[in-house]
């Protein structure tokens, strides 16, 4: 197949993206197929330059750094979209979406592919809106009877008790989270919150282990722990190798193993995600399950969860990249009218 592999664009999410990006685009090579690594902001300003390698050294490793990096969207100008991507996708059999967080995460790439006709990985339009806001997929769980911390948005309620945690309703990787104690840090919390988003979600803290569980093909993967040295499960944490300990399949009784991939099994439905997902999940001392947050596009670098839970279960990172590949070529593409020009959502 020829590829193109979407990544990077204004998201603070921005470098997991690239290093996502190029460990897929080299996988894919190795499974035979040819690719292409498309900057979603930056784009390519000449269509005809736009080349399918099937050469692995023609894709550059890239990692990520300890900090996020910052756009000031203002300064930077131009369109969330940079010029021919959509042509770029076009020029392939499927788009493998590499990206994270922002557009890429929140359901409005996936619909301006839909709307092109462009076959693309993992979930649509509305899966990735509904699992994105944060809000949204702790309304749908405890709607469905799964257990999710108090929270609520924008003004802390004072049912909601101190120790919280202060994030971005629509942010990923831990970008903008922060632990508060008490009313003298949470303005500060706050602020720092609304430069990611305009809505912010106030969770109380709940103390317990983490756990992630992998959706892929309709099967939950193994439990995966995860276990700073230090601190919580930050951005420094979650893509620095050796800050982070991470144990799969999770040393935890088997009956509550079952019962956090029948929770994950059921909550990737209930969020209408497709193929393949991650949700996380925090458990107390009693063993009881609560549910923190699903994402649609699992992060595949070097430390992301997913690939470790897929290799427990014996399957390489290449294997997994190809079955994502080759199950969005099962998709059907859009049986809307085909657009006069290039339709722009954003």
């Amino acid at each position: 197949m020829k590829i193109t592999v979407l990544a990077g664009g204004l998201s603070p999410e921005r470098d997991v993206s690239l290093s996502s990006a190029s460990k897929i685009a080299r996988a894919l090579i190795e499974k035979g197929h040819e690719v292409c690594i498309i900057d979603l902001y930056f784009g390519i300003k000449n269509i005809d330059d736009l080349v399918f390698t099937s050469v692995l050294s023609d894709i550059k490793e890239f990692s990520v750094s300890e900090k996020a990096p910052e756009f000031n969207r203002e300064k930077l100008g131009g369109a969330d979209i940079g010029p021919n991507v959509i042509e770029a996708c076009k020029k392939g059999d499927i788009v493998f979406l590499a990206l994270h967080g922002d557009v890429g995460e929140n359901g409005k790439i996936q619909a301006l592919l839909s709307l092109n006709g462009i076959r693309y990985t993992g979930s649509d339009q509305d899966g990735c809106l509904l699992s994105m806001d944060k809000n949204l997929s702790k309304l749908l769980a405890a709607a469905h009877g799964v257990r999710t911390a108090k929270w609520c948005v924008n003004v802390k309620d004072p049912s909601v008790n101190f120790p919280c945690v202060v994030k971005p309703i629509g942010g990923g990787s831990s970008i903008g989270v922060s632990v508060v104690n008490d009313f003298s840090e949470l303005n500060t919390a706050l602020n720092l919150a609304k430069k990611y988003d305009n809505d912010v979600l106030i969770e109380e803290k709940l103390d317990g282990r983490e756990f992630s569980v992998g959706i892929l093909s309709g099967r939950a993967l193994p439990v995966i722990e995860i276990k700073p040295l230090s601190g919580f499960y930050d951005y420094k944490n979650k893509y620095q190798a050796g800050f982070t300990q991470e144990i799969c399949p999770a040393n935890i009784p088997v009956y509550v193993a079952n019962q956090m991939q029948e929770l994950a099994l059921k909550l990737h439905g209930i969020l209408h995600l497709k193929f393949y997902s991650r949700i996380d999940f925090i458990m107390n001392g009693k063993n009881e399950i609560y549910f923190l947050e699903a994402n649609s596009l699992p992060g595949m670098t070097p430390t992301s969860l997913l690939p470790q839970e897929a290799a427990a279960s014996g399957i390489s990172y290449g294997e997994l990249c190809d079955m994502i590949a080759q199950n969005a070529l099962l998709k059907e593409k859009s049986t809307a009218p085909p657009p006069k020009d290039n339709v722009s959502l954003v």
